[in-house]
Protein backbone atom coordinates (compact mmCIF):
# COMPACT_ATOMS: atom_id res chain seq x y z
CA UNK A 1 0.00 0.00 0.00
CA UNK A 2 1.47 3.34 -1.44
CA UNK A 3 0.75 6.35 1.47
CA UNK A 4 -0.44 9.59 -1.01
CA UNK A 5 0.34 12.03 1.73
CA UNK A 6 3.62 11.07 2.93
CA UNK A 7 5.26 14.36 1.43
CA UNK A 8 3.25 16.34 4.26
CA UNK A 9 5.58 14.75 7.08
CA UNK A 10 8.73 17.50 5.67
CA UNK A 11 8.45 21.33 5.12
CA UNK A 12 10.33 23.67 3.30
CA UNK A 13 11.43 27.05 3.74
CA UNK A 14 12.31 28.87 0.54
CA UNK A 15 14.36 31.63 0.80
CA UNK A 16 16.86 30.53 -2.14
CA UNK A 17 15.95 34.10 -3.87
CA UNK A 18 17.63 35.86 -1.17
CA UNK A 19 20.44 33.58 0.52
CA UNK A 20 22.60 30.96 -0.48
CA UNK A 21 22.40 29.16 2.69
CA UNK A 22 20.51 26.20 3.31
CA UNK A 23 19.72 24.76 6.82
CA UNK A 24 18.68 20.77 7.09
CA UNK A 25 17.20 19.01 9.84
CA UNK A 26 16.72 15.54 9.06
CA UNK A 27 16.54 13.76 12.05
CA UNK A 28 14.72 16.00 14.36
CA UNK A 29 11.12 14.06 13.78
CA UNK A 30 9.12 11.49 16.04
CA UNK A 31 6.11 11.17 13.79
CA UNK A 32 5.69 7.01 12.78
CA UNK A 33 2.55 7.16 10.34
CA UNK A 34 0.21 4.96 12.43
CA UNK A 35 0.02 2.66 8.58
CA UNK A 36 3.31 1.60 8.95
CA UNK A 37 3.46 1.02 12.73
CA UNK A 38 2.55 -3.25 12.37
CA UNK A 39 5.86 -4.06 10.68
CA UNK A 40 7.64 -3.14 13.89
CA UNK A 41 8.42 -6.03 16.42
CA UNK A 42 8.52 -3.87 19.49
CA UNK A 43 6.21 -2.11 22.08
CA UNK A 44 5.27 1.19 21.24
CA UNK A 45 6.42 1.61 24.17
CA UNK A 46 9.51 0.49 23.55
CA UNK A 47 9.65 2.21 20.12
CA UNK A 48 9.27 5.77 21.80
CA UNK A 49 12.32 4.71 24.01
CA UNK A 50 14.25 4.45 20.93
CA UNK A 51 13.16 7.63 19.41
CA UNK A 52 14.55 9.12 23.08
CA UNK A 53 17.57 7.84 22.41
CA UNK A 54 17.84 8.69 18.88
CA UNK A 55 15.88 11.72 17.36
CA UNK A 56 17.79 14.83 17.02
CA UNK A 57 15.54 16.47 19.60
CA UNK A 58 14.99 20.14 19.24
CA UNK A 59 16.92 20.71 15.94
CA UNK A 60 13.53 21.05 14.25
CA UNK A 61 12.84 24.06 16.31
CA UNK A 62 16.05 25.38 16.01
CA UNK A 63 16.76 25.60 12.21
CA UNK A 64 13.03 26.78 11.68
CA UNK A 65 13.82 29.80 13.93
CA UNK A 66 16.71 30.66 12.09
CA UNK A 67 16.21 33.92 10.00
CA UNK A 68 17.90 34.63 6.25
CA UNK A 69 18.09 31.20 4.89
CA UNK A 70 16.11 28.18 3.47
CA UNK A 71 15.51 25.37 5.39
CA UNK A 72 14.36 21.76 4.89
CA UNK A 73 13.01 20.54 8.01
CA UNK A 74 11.95 16.63 7.87
CA UNK A 75 9.45 15.63 10.93
CA UNK A 76 9.22 12.02 10.06
CA UNK A 77 11.32 9.78 12.37
CA UNK A 78 14.28 8.43 10.96
CA UNK A 79 12.63 4.96 12.46
CA UNK A 80 11.03 5.14 9.69
CA UNK A 81 12.50 5.87 6.82
CA UNK A 82 16.04 7.80 7.14
CA UNK A 83 16.31 10.51 4.33
CA UNK A 84 19.97 10.67 4.60
CA UNK A 85 21.78 7.47 4.17
CA UNK A 86 22.56 6.19 1.01
CA UNK A 87 20.22 4.03 -1.09
CA UNK A 88 22.48 1.61 -1.80
CA UNK A 89 25.48 -0.78 -0.73
CA UNK A 90 27.51 2.27 -0.38
CA UNK A 91 26.02 2.87 2.50
CA UNK A 92 28.06 1.68 5.44
CA UNK A 93 25.30 1.65 8.28
CA UNK A 94 23.81 -0.77 5.97
CA UNK A 95 26.25 -3.42 8.18
CA UNK A 96 24.42 -2.47 11.58
CA UNK A 97 20.55 -2.45 9.87
CA UNK A 98 20.27 1.36 10.02
CA UNK A 99 20.04 2.08 6.22
CA UNK A 100 17.35 3.41 4.61
CA UNK A 101 14.75 1.89 6.15
CA UNK A 102 16.13 0.95 9.50
CA UNK A 103 15.71 -2.83 10.90
CA UNK A 104 17.61 -3.02 13.69
CA UNK A 105 17.99 -0.32 16.62
CA UNK A 106 20.14 1.94 18.96
CA UNK A 107 21.70 -1.32 21.10
CA UNK A 108 21.78 -3.56 17.70
CA UNK A 109 18.81 -5.57 18.43
CA UNK A 110 15.94 -6.49 15.76
CA UNK A 111 13.06 -3.71 15.72
CA UNK A 112 11.16 -4.14 12.30
CA UNK A 113 11.13 -6.76 9.55
CA UNK A 114 11.55 -5.19 5.77
CA UNK A 115 9.54 -8.38 4.70
CA UNK A 116 6.61 -6.26 6.39
CA UNK A 117 7.71 -2.88 5.76
CA UNK A 118 5.66 -1.07 2.94
CA UNK A 119 8.87 -0.59 1.38
CA UNK A 120 6.91 1.37 -1.49
CA UNK A 121 5.49 4.08 0.51
CA UNK A 122 8.60 4.59 2.55
CA UNK A 123 10.81 4.58 -0.34
CA UNK A 124 8.24 7.47 -2.46
CA UNK A 125 8.79 9.17 0.30
CA UNK A 126 12.67 9.50 0.49
CA UNK A 127 12.79 10.09 -3.71
CA UNK A 128 10.16 13.10 -3.13
CA UNK A 129 12.59 14.27 0.19
CA UNK A 130 15.54 14.05 -1.67
CA UNK A 131 14.01 15.25 -4.81
CA UNK A 132 12.66 18.31 -3.34
CA UNK A 133 15.70 19.48 -1.73
CA UNK A 134 18.17 18.56 -4.73
CA UNK A 135 15.57 21.47 -6.41
CA UNK A 136 16.21 24.03 -3.53
CA UNK A 137 19.96 23.27 -4.18
CA UNK A 138 19.29 24.19 -7.85
CA UNK A 139 17.48 27.25 -7.47
CA UNK A 140 19.66 28.84 -5.49
CA UNK A 141 22.79 28.05 -7.22
CA UNK A 142 20.92 29.43 -10.36
CA UNK A 143 20.51 32.67 -8.09
CA UNK A 144 23.81 32.48 -6.08
CA UNK A 145 26.44 30.70 -8.18
CA UNK A 146 26.81 28.84 -4.94
CA UNK A 147 24.94 26.75 -2.19
CA UNK A 148 25.82 26.58 1.73
CA UNK A 149 24.36 23.25 3.57
CA UNK A 150 24.33 23.57 6.99
CA UNK A 151 22.91 20.07 8.11
CA UNK A 152 21.98 20.28 12.22
CA UNK A 153 21.59 17.44 14.22
CA UNK A 154 22.47 16.62 17.88
CA UNK A 155 24.14 13.28 19.36
CA UNK A 156 24.47 11.49 23.44
CA UNK A 157 26.97 12.48 25.88
CA UNK A 158 27.41 8.39 26.12
CA UNK A 159 28.27 6.49 22.87
CA UNK A 160 25.06 4.10 21.87
CA UNK A 161 26.02 0.08 20.88
CA UNK A 162 25.28 0.94 16.71
CA UNK A 163 28.04 4.02 16.39
CA UNK A 164 30.48 2.43 13.71
CA UNK A 165 33.11 5.11 15.03
CA UNK A 166 33.35 5.47 18.38
CA UNK A 167 35.64 5.25 21.61
CA UNK A 168 36.67 8.61 20.36
CA UNK A 169 36.31 12.47 21.53
CA UNK A 170 32.52 13.61 22.32
CA UNK A 171 33.21 17.31 22.00
CA UNK A 172 30.15 19.45 22.83
CA UNK A 173 30.42 20.13 19.14
CA UNK A 174 31.28 17.75 16.36
CA UNK A 175 31.99 19.39 13.22
CA UNK A 176 31.51 17.05 10.08
CA UNK A 177 32.60 17.22 6.80
CA UNK A 178 33.67 16.39 3.34
CA UNK A 179 37.49 18.19 1.72
CA UNK A 180 35.46 18.84 -1.19
CA UNK A 181 32.45 20.06 -0.01
CA UNK A 182 34.15 22.05 2.76
CA UNK A 183 36.59 24.79 2.45
CA UNK A 184 39.06 26.22 5.24
CA UNK A 185 37.29 29.34 4.54
CA UNK A 186 34.02 27.46 5.30
CA UNK A 187 35.61 25.57 8.71
CA UNK A 188 36.99 28.62 9.90
CA UNK A 189 33.61 30.79 9.60
CA UNK A 190 31.65 27.58 11.59
CA UNK A 191 34.83 27.80 13.94
CA UNK A 192 34.52 31.64 14.79
CA UNK A 193 30.29 31.34 14.93
CA UNK A 194 30.59 28.26 18.02
CA UNK A 195 33.77 29.93 19.60
CA UNK A 196 31.74 29.12 22.83
CA UNK A 197 32.06 25.38 22.07
CA UNK A 198 34.85 22.86 22.15
CA UNK A 199 34.83 21.52 19.12
CA UNK A 200 36.48 18.03 16.93
CA UNK A 201 36.41 17.34 13.76
CA UNK A 202 34.77 13.84 12.06
CA UNK A 203 34.57 12.40 15.10
CA UNK A 204 32.87 10.42 16.43
CA UNK A 205 30.69 11.18 13.26
CA UNK A 206 32.02 12.19 9.79
CA UNK A 207 30.74 13.95 6.76
CA UNK A 208 27.84 16.64 5.54
CA UNK A 209 24.57 16.21 3.83
CA UNK A 210 24.99 17.09 -0.32
CA UNK A 211 22.23 15.62 -2.77
CA UNK A 212 23.73 12.80 -4.60
CA UNK A 213 23.42 15.11 -8.17
CA UNK A 214 26.10 17.75 -6.56
CA UNK A 215 28.15 15.25 -4.56
CA UNK A 216 31.68 15.38 -4.94
CA UNK A 217 31.04 16.60 -8.29
CA UNK A 218 29.96 19.73 -7.81
CA UNK A 219 32.21 22.22 -5.65
CA UNK A 220 29.76 24.74 -5.73
CA UNK A 221 27.84 22.94 -3.51
CA UNK A 222 29.39 23.23 0.16
CA UNK A 223 27.92 21.16 3.07
CA UNK A 224 28.80 20.95 7.08
CA UNK A 225 27.16 18.75 9.98
CA UNK A 226 26.49 20.25 13.22
CA UNK A 227 26.63 17.39 15.34
CA UNK A 228 25.28 19.29 18.87
CA UNK A 229 26.17 17.03 22.59
CA UNK A 230 22.66 16.72 23.75
CA UNK A 231 23.83 18.01 27.11
CA UNK A 232 24.68 21.42 25.83
CA UNK A 233 21.29 22.09 25.57
CA UNK A 234 18.67 19.45 26.89
CA UNK A 235 18.65 16.99 29.75
CA UNK A 236 18.84 13.55 28.33
CA UNK A 237 17.37 12.30 30.80
CA UNK A 238 13.96 13.64 30.18
CA UNK A 239 14.74 15.09 26.78
CA UNK A 240 13.55 18.57 28.61
CA UNK A 241 14.68 21.91 27.11
CA UNK A 242 17.50 23.83 28.51
CA UNK A 243 16.37 27.20 27.19
CA UNK A 244 19.49 29.24 28.09
CA UNK A 245 21.82 26.54 26.08
CA UNK A 246 19.15 26.37 23.81
CA UNK A 247 19.22 30.03 23.11
CA UNK A 248 23.43 30.04 22.84
CA UNK A 249 22.83 27.49 19.99
CA UNK A 250 20.54 29.54 18.31
CA UNK A 251 22.04 33.11 18.31
CA UNK A 252 25.34 31.17 16.81
CA UNK A 253 23.88 29.50 14.36
CA UNK A 254 22.09 33.08 13.08
CA UNK A 255 25.80 34.01 13.35
CA UNK A 256 26.89 31.76 11.07
CA UNK A 257 24.14 32.10 8.81
CA UNK A 258 24.92 35.54 8.66
CA UNK A 259 28.83 34.96 7.95
CA UNK A 260 27.63 33.07 5.18
CA UNK A 261 25.00 35.04 3.35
Amino acid sequence: MTTPHMTTHFRVIDNSASSPVILHAPHGGRTIPPEHLDAYLISLSELEAEKDAMTDHHTNTLVAAITGASAVINDLSRFAVDVERFPDESEEMNAVGMGVLYTHGSRGQEIRRVATVDEAGLLDYFAAYSRRFTELVDATLARHGRAVIIDVHSYPYDELPYELHGGGPRAPLCVGSDPFHASEAFLHAVAESFAGLESAANTPFAGAYVPLKHYRTDARVSSVMLEIRRDVYLDEATVELDEAGFLGLQQSLQRLVDTLA
